[in-house]
C-alpha cells in the first residue's frame, strides 16, 4: 500500500471519527464513496459529485412525497 492510501483511509478514519462525535449519521453510500476514494478510484471531484447527486435524488424523492 502507497502512502497515498494510507493517508487517504487516515483521513476517511478521522473524518468518520468526527462525525460519530457530532452524532451525524454517514450513509452505507458515502462509506462506500469514501472506501473508493481512498483506494484511487475515484478523485476527490467524483465522490463529491457522485454525494451530491444521491442527495439530490433523495430531496427530490421527499418532495414527492410530501406534496
Amino acid at each position: 500500500m502507497d502512502q497515498n492510501t494510507k493517508r487517504r483511509i487516515a483521513a476517511v478514519k478521522a473524518a468518520d471519527a468526527i462525525n460519530a462525535i457530532e452524532g451525524v449519521p454517514v450513509s452505507d453510500y458515502a462509506r462506500t464513496l469514501s472506501a473508493c476514494w481512498a483506494r484511487g478510484e475515484l478523485t476527490g471531484e467524483q465522490m463529491k459529485q457522485a454525494l451530491l447527486a444521491s442527495h439530490r435524488r433523495i430531496a427530490e424523492q421527499e418532495r414527492r412525497r410530501h406534496a
